[in-house]
């Protein structure tokens, strides 16, 4: 018989994922609005959203929590709601206009015009002065995704556009006469991907515009540096001309005239510089086209293709972007920093993204276009020195950038260009920052009244704990000998941490050694470097500053990084890197050391170490634990140490404490072994028990210890065949060595893991499960004896149980044990039975082991279900997880699988089952527990399905735990937001859940 799910519910329990409804998108017209109509007041309603935006990467868990109904269709997944919203967003406009005459859109939506698009919208909302131009959205990068071009309306459209513009401005585009209308042409994704999609400049310059535009301007130098930026732009982003070509072009005439730097170049080398670059396409047999449509078309082209770039989509791998349809693509006139003295661009972050200190950081050059500082070209200057070469400029970009951090509440990240001592802002959105800064940022924002806990705990990230718990140099390590006086070098902090590692030079090195830990080492790292980078344990560069893409792709994923470390010449064909200063040659393979935080190069490995809760991390964790009716995380802990060590870190308890760890410490294995070979030393055992079983309550006084009883077959714990001789034959009792080789044969299984394991060992051998209750229940015994106040509290877990007669047999027994205890102890102590799901036929007679009462009493047995996902997870799939690293891989790569499911839950299969025995389980027994305690329970997607379907709580191991608090509050804040439905319960969301037949 087959169960489902009714729609009603269904959509209940998807509520979670959707996001609320935009204005836009409940009107159905048949035609695309003409462009012109866009400019009127009326465009402040189109592609808006219910929530006020936000600008922090989107991720699924932050999608507004309201259903949407799609013509009778509700969207079962994240993915599937997008495309539905952005189809009906098509239907009403798909180039959205801002700046000049433009009226804003009231709520704009970053998934329909992405995260620059947003913030142009938003910028011009409050009155932030930016150059004019419009937004392609993302239902245009679908399009021409199927296509892989636009339709002619589109085009047309686009023309109208840019006619617009051409009001706005004064200016023409393509002109020969008058003062030429350029434009920039940028990628936009609703989550920021540094460098991984394409930009093109000055789009519209020719032989004869370029001619315009030195007569307009009366600067003849200008419009040839601003041609010569197309000419390379335009050859490496659209027709696929490698830049070091042109780069190369540069490097010669710089030497045939003795110029140092291109800002050096005169109007007529510039000139000299153009032809050049016309011989580069010349030499790979390619045109540059002279007509500035042609120009922009392929210019939109070449942005909505890099969404599916090869860098692109590792990138989107790498940081786990699922939820995307595509890059939007803006269109915006050219404002020029590369006038001269009085002209420049920067990139700013409004407080320190390594820090989180509330301090401007950010840098600028004086006669630049923006990706001169960001590509490492020329080094920067600080930000703060603008001050003095730009003053009224500095001081109305201070006022912004305090405007946009205060109308966001969040640190932003902008971009902006001086154009002969005008302001102007080019992008604003959430800074990328370390896992430090994040938290540094959410509590100094709460502090200053800028923004609320749970908005500043929904900024925080789970990678972010991660990072904060990553190695780093002690202040000890920091001051000893072996540090100083063997840094070698000292460049720019452009990503936290400490690393160690070998030397590699090369992307393709870096991730065919990933796992002996490297560290690669480029003159500039550049978009084609992620998988290296990713594979990296830091990151080294002789070039680009802490706003370049080493530093902002480090700082977002948290990896070491220092850049711009002018003392090194690398060789990377070589495979060399030497430090100018004193000589001294690294080759690939040595072992260095990087300090992030310092910017510091080590010549030898430092001894690196973690930190803990304290501080701001501490502070915004514990605001996670108050979030109302969140999952409690407990951990996975197998000894007294683990135990402390993870409730330091928050645990609220044990989830699952592992027996059979405790026995393969040198001292014990012996005499275990003699028990399961010849029955002998059972007391023994218990005595180790007991003694750890002591610890771990201890430690976890006053809170939950979920102690599981022995699970894995006894072979484990037996040698192999090949190794027994004669002292381990004595060892284990044994006159003869084939007669302890004939007992462990006698043991052997064909399929272990199905095998004599779980409540199945218990069964046939019930001295077991006796002697390990008595050591649990003896051992909070000792407690409460040494110290009347105590609070002790055991959870018996039955591991494997498929059928009810098991669990049955099991429970009864443990009972009887357990009273007995307490009885001849005279204590009454508290402790629950339950049971471990982890074979699908558990999952679905749950209701039958749920709803099990004590025959003598009448009080039900089960007192709470925790998941083991792992075993469920191998069971349902029919995967073996030890052997399924020989084609994981290879069903990601092929798409047969969207995740590991080892990794990440199969909400499809096993949580279907989760689903189907929470919700049998809690009807036969309204106060069942449930939990999970598979390292899913350290997942962030994981622990967010794992809250709709309405578990108590999750377990993980210990460093997992604070990861596993944030993603359990972003949870519970989600499912807080569906306000149109009301406030939905953990424990509604579970009896909505109602399978027919």
């Amino acid at each position: 018989m087959m169960m489902m799910i009714s729609k009603a519910s269904f959509a209940l329990l998807m509520v979670s994922m959707l996001s609320a409804p935009s204005e836009a998108f409940t009107a159905n017209p048949k035609a695309p609005r003409s462009f012109s109509s866009a400019w009127s007041s009326s465009s402040s309603s189109l592609l808006s959203q219910s929530a006020k935006p936000t600008t922090s990467s989107t991720t699924t868990s932050e999608a507004n929590s309201t259903a949407e109904v799609f013509e009778g269709k509700t969207p079962s997944s994240i993915d599937e709601m997008m495309k539905m919203r952005i189809a009906q967003a098509s239907a009403d406009v798909c180039i959205v206009p801002f700046g000049g005459s433009a009226t804003p859109v009231a709520n704009p939506d970053k998934h329909i015009l992405g995260g620059k698009g947003l913030g142009l919208q938003e910028m011009s909302k409050i009155g932030v002065q930016v150059p004019p131009g419009f937004t392609l959205t993302t239902e245009l990068c679908q399009s021409f995704e199927a296509t892989n071009n636009l339709s002619d309306e589109v085009w047309a459209a686009i023309r109208e556009a840019v006619q617009q513009v051409e009001a706005d401005t004064g200016k023409e585009y393509g002109t020969k006469t008058g003062n030429p209308l350029l434009f920039s042409c940028r990628s936009g994704a609703a989550v920021s991907m540094p460098g991984m999609m394409d930009t093109v400049l000055n789009i519209g310059l020719n032989k004869d515009t370029v001619q315009a535009l030195a007569k307009a301007t009366g600067d003849e130098r200008f419009a040839f540096d601003a041609y010569r930026r197309l000419l390379d732009m335009f050859g490496d982003v659209v027709l696929g001309i490698p830049h070091h070509a042109f780069e190369a072009k540069m490097d010669t005439l710089k030497a045939e005239t003795g110029v140092s730097s291109d800002t050096d170049f005169t109007a007529d080398q510039l000139k000299i510089l153009v032809e050049l670059y016309y011989k580069v396409y010349d030499d790979f047999g390619l045109e540059f086209p002279q007509d500035p449509f042609e120009q922009l078309q392929a210019c939109v082209k070449a942005v909505f293709g890099s969404w599916n770039s090869e860098r692109a989509i590792k990138y989107r791998q790498i940081n786990e972007i699922t939820s995307l349809v595509g890059t939007a693509c803006n269109l915006q006139c050219m404002v020029f920093g590369n006038l001269g003295a009085t002209s420049g661009t920067g990139v700013a972050f409004s407080r320190d993204p390594g820090d989180g200190n509330a301090k401007l950081l950010g840098e600028y050059l004086i006669n630049a276009q923006g990706e001169d500082v960001v590509a490492g070209i020329r080094t920067p200057e600080p930000i703060a020195t603008m001050e003095k070469v730009l003053p009224e400029a500095y001081a109305q970009f201070i006022d912004t950038v305090d405007k946009l951090e205060r109308h966001f509440g969040d640190m932003q990240d902008v971009e902006f260009t001086v154009e002969n001592g005008k302001l102007w802002m080019l992008q604003c959105r959430s800074g990328k920052r370390t896992g430090q800064a994040a938290f540094k940022i959410a509590a100094d924002m709460v502090e200053e009244g800028l923004t609320t806990k749970e908005a500043a705990l929904q900024r925080v990230e789970p990678d972010h704990v991660k990072q904060i718990l990553h190695p780093s140099f002690s202040k000890e390590v920091l001051n000893s000998t072996e540090y100083t006086s063997n840094v070698v070098a000292v460049g720019l902090t452009g990503g936290p941490g400490a690393a160690v590692g070998k030397l590699v030079f090369s992307t393709e090195q870096a991730e065919a050694q990933t796992n002996e830990g490297v560290i690669l080492v480029r003159e500039v790292t550049s978009p084609e470097d992620v998988g290296g980078m990713w594979a990296s344990r830091g990151i080294l560069t002789a070039r680009g500053g802490i706003t370049s893409h080493a530093a902002v792709v480090a700082r977002g994923w948290g990896k070491p990084c220092v850049c711009g470390c002018e003392d090194l010449d690398i060789d990377e064909e070589g495979k060399t890197m030497t430090i100018k200063s004193t000589g001294k040659v690294f080759k690939e393979g040595d072992l260095i050391s990087i300090n992030g935080n310092t910017g510091e190069v080590i010549g030898v490995p430092i001894e690196t170490s973690s930190v803990g809760v304290q501080g701001s991390f501490g502070k915004v964790l514990s605001w996670a634990d108050e979030v109302a009716d969140s999952m409690k995380v407990l951990t996975n802990a197998d000894s007294g140490p683990d135990a402390t060590r993870a409730k330091d870190l928050g645990a609220k308890g044990i989830g699952l404490t592992r027996t059979e760890h405790m026995f393969f410490a040198p001292e014990r294995l012996p005499v275990v072994r003699r028990w399961i070979l010849k029955g002998e030393g059972l007391s023994q055992v218990q005595d180790f028990q007991r003694s750890d079983f002591r610890d771990i309550l201890s430690a976890m006084d006053g809170l939950p210890v979920t102690i599981r009883m022995l699970d894995p077959p006894l072979h484990e714990f037996l040698p192999r065949v090949g190794q027994v001789d004669e002292d381990l034959a004595a060892e284990l009792g044994y006159s003869y060595e084939q007669d302890l080789i004939d007992d462990i044969e006698d043991l052997h299984e064909e399929n272990p893991m199905l095998g004599l394991r779980g409540c199945r060992l218990a069964i046939v051998r019930p001295e077991l499960t006796t002697m390990q209750v008595e050591a649990i229940i003896n051992a909070a015994a000792d407690l409460l004896e040494k110290d009347a106040n105590a609070k002790p509290f055991p959870r018996i877990m039955i591991p494997l149980v498929g059928g009810l007669p098991e669990f049955e047999q099991q429970a009864l027994q443990i009972k009887e044990t357990a009273e007995k205890v307490k009885k001849e102890r005279g204590m009454d102590i508290k402790y629950e039975i339950g049971t471990m799901i982890e074979v699908p036929r558990a999952a679905l007679i749950a209701d039958q082991i749920a709803g099990l009462r004590d025959p003598n009493d009448g009080t039900y047995l089960c007192q709470f279900f925790s998941y083991g996902t792992n075993d469920l997870t191998q069971m349902t799939f029919g995967i073996s997880r030890d052997d399924a690293g020989a084609f994981i891989p290879t069903y990601l790569e092929k798409g047969i699988l969207m995740d590991d499911p080892f990794k990440s839950i199969d909400q499809e299969g096993v949580g279907w089952l989760i689903k189907l025995s929470a919700a049998k389980g809690r009807a036969a027994n309204p106060n069942l527990s449930l939990s999970i305690c598979g390292e899913h329970g350290g997942d962030p997607t994981s622990i967010a399905f794992f809250d709709s379907v309405g578990l108590d709580y999750v377990s993980c191991s210990p460093f997992r735990v604070p990861v596993a608090r944030l993603a359990a509050a972003h949870a519970a804040i989600n499912r807080a937001r569906k306000v149109d439905i009301g406030r939905v319960n953990r424990k509604t969301v579970v009896s909505s859940f109602e399978p027919t037949i």
